[in-house]
């Protein structure tokens, strides 16, 4: 396994990251213990998961809690992993009162990672996200309690996910101007299907020296295979009808390579230099192995030329819509 260093920080991290939102909804718990072991066991180091996975099941909060008794199993588990979670969104926990719906006050932020770390059976977790940009808090706020919460050791570094590039420069500056390291990571959804922070989060990331991490790296299964069988397993119409003549001339594509369409889309991400990791989510063994696998691909040159032409980036702001 490849590692890579997670932005300007000096912690090492794989080139793939673990997801684990299946693991409680979908995934049963004993299944999630191997997969997260044979992870570790392939050199995968970075897990992935959010104080609200559970939520496709109706059970927020049980994917830290399988996590925390994987942990509790010992033989290092813990102290091998390099963890991230989350805070944003609604844990519908009446204690919370009428600050239970998402957002990022002080009181929200502070609350919500003790009681992950508790579901995790662990005193702190390496990266702690903002999951989602909060407008209607201040940046001293959010990030002041995230900057006061890492000083306490609570968290070794500040993630932020689903921010936009104004954001991310706005926030990195006043940590500058207050000579703290600020933001380490941010996290995004990309994938060949859905580009868009090519325009400015990727630039402004790699300007700031901010690691970048990409979700739904299969665009939420419309590179997973090809229309007819996304049709059958997903029924999501609308979504493959707008991407149907890209999504036909990419099967064709990865057919006459003769790769499959979901180890293209591994592949195509990490082969990207300005990547730290695309977050796989594997339900089984057999999927985890799979996309350890595709990330081994390396790419030929004219076929990422005419990956280029079926999904055609934003480009890069401002040069793509001025001049």
């Amino acid at each position: 396994m490849e590692y890579k260093k997670l932005g300007r920080t000096g912690l090492r991290v794989s080139r793939l990251c673990l997801g684990t939102m299946n693991f409680g909804a979908g995934t049963e718990e004993k299944e999630a213990y191997k997969i997260m072991d044979a992870a570790l066991d392939a050199g995968i180091n970075f897990f992935d998961t959010a104080n609200n996975y559970g939520f496709l099941v109706g059970k927020v909060g049980i994917t830290e809690e399988i996590i925390g008794r994987w942990f509790q199993l010992g033989g290092g588990r813990r102290e091998k992993t390099v963890l991230a979670t989350k805070v944003h969104e609604d844990m519908f926990d009446e204690t919370d009162g009428p600050n239970t719906k998402p957002g990022l006050s002080t009181y929200k932020i502070r609350r919500h990672l003790d009681k992950s770390l508790k579901r995790l059976q662990t005193d702190h977790v390496e990266l702690y996200y903002l999951h989602h940009i909060d407008r209607s808090v201040s940046f001293e706020e959010a990030f002041g309690t995230m900057q006061n919460l890492q000083e306490r050791g609570y968290f070794d570094y500040i993630g932020i996910s689903n921010y936009p590039a104004w954001k991310t420069a706005q926030a990195q500056e006043k940590f500058i101007a207050d000579h703290k390291f600020g933001i380490a990571v941010q996290q995004e959804k990309y994938s060949l299907v859905y580009r868009n922070i090519e325009s400015e989060v990727l630039p402004a990331c790699r300007a700031y020296g901010i690691g970048t991490v990409a979700y739904s790296p299969l665009g939420g299964g419309l590179l997973a295979c090809s229309v007819e069988d996304s049709l059958r397993r997903r029924g999501n119409a609308g979504e493959i009808a707008k991407y149907k003549p890209q999504l036909e001339q990419y099967s064709k594509l990865c057919k006459e390579a003769g790769l499959r369409e979901q180890d293209v889309a591994m592949a195509w991400l990490a082969g990207n230099p300005d990547l730290t990791a695309p977050i796989i989510g594997p339900r089984t063994i057999e999927q985890l192995n799979d996309a350890i696998k595709a990330a081994e691909i390396v790419l030929p040159e004219d076929m990422k030329a005419e990956l280029d032409k079926i999904f055609a980036g934003p480009g890069v702001a401002p040069e793509a819509y001025g001049w």
